[in-house]
């Protein structure tokens, strides 16, 4: 009876320890399987997502497409006019007509990286390995009281990003990103909620995005995501201009 005691009482201790004990794979591999299977998530070709972003009184419409492998172009569109930014796996570039510049140009290295992280159509979270990153399971936080996984994922550019994996649905819904930007290191958060089914996987129609600290945020408030849609290469392939063969040099 004692020996039987002692038997349950050691399970019991040992319960926390057995949770702590799983890997960053197997939680990564949930994280796949929650957003509704690596298979799903592999059978995307396309994507595109269309939304609303505001800022205070700043409101625009944004639509982002992105194409296997590792294109990406976003717009963000306000009175006509459409600034572009986009990355077709080698070259990032962008067209803006607010700052008076209507012909493409070269993105700096530095302020590529985020488009880059975007152009990844599943997220770097899959097949880290493959693509060069390192993860680290750091145990348990808390996000505004929900109990999480904390995972340190390091790009390989050395860039850092913190997910944080909802411990019952292990679903992303917080990454702090710590990017080298000419030198100086840049912390931003992005929390993501208001999950919904797409062809059988789960994408956040609300994302939230600002400078770590501080309360003002830009808010993408997603209208429509469409998968599998037919999208030409060209569009993510910097233009070519007639009147000029040498490309502007890149945008500091």
């Amino acid at each position: 009876m004692i020996r039987s005691l002692l038997v349950a009482l050691a399970a019991v201790l040992l319960l926390p320890a057995m949770a702590q004990a799983q890997t960053v794979d197997e939680i990564i591999a949930k994280n796949a399987q929650a957003r509704g299977g690596l298979e799903k998530l592999k059978s995307v070709k396309t994507m595109r997502m269309t939304a609303t972003v505001s800022a205070g009184s700043f409101r625009a419409q944004f639509v982002r497409d992105n194409k296997r492998d590792d294109k990406v172009r976003e717009e963000t569109i306000l009175q006509g006019l459409a600034r572009v930014r986009a990355y077709d796996g080698k070259t990032a570039w962008q067209v803006n007509p607010f700052r008076g510049r209507k012909d493409p140009e070269l993105i700096s290295e530095d302020n590529a990286k985020s488009l880059i992280v975007h152009a990844d159509i599943e997220g770097p979270l899959i097949d880290y390995k493959v693509k060069g990153h390192n993860a680290e399971l750091l145990g348990h936080d808390s996000v505004e009281g929900t109990d999480c996984y904390k995972i340190k994922l390091t790009l390989k550019d050395r860039d850092v990003r913190y997910y944080y994996l909802d411990a019952d649905s292990f679903l992303e819904i917080k990454i702090e990103s710590e990017s080298k930007i000419r030198g100086a290191l840049q912390y931003t958060d992005t929390f993501l909620g208001d999950y919904d089914l797409v062809n059988g996987i789960y994408f956040p129609f609300a994302i939230e995005t600002g400078e770590t600290g501080s309360e003002k945020r830009e808010k993408f408030t997603v209208d429509k995501i469409v998968l599998n849609l037919l999208l030409d290469d060209a569009m993510f392939a910097m233009p070519v201009l007639k009147t000029d063969a040498n490309p502007s040099p890149a945008v500091k």
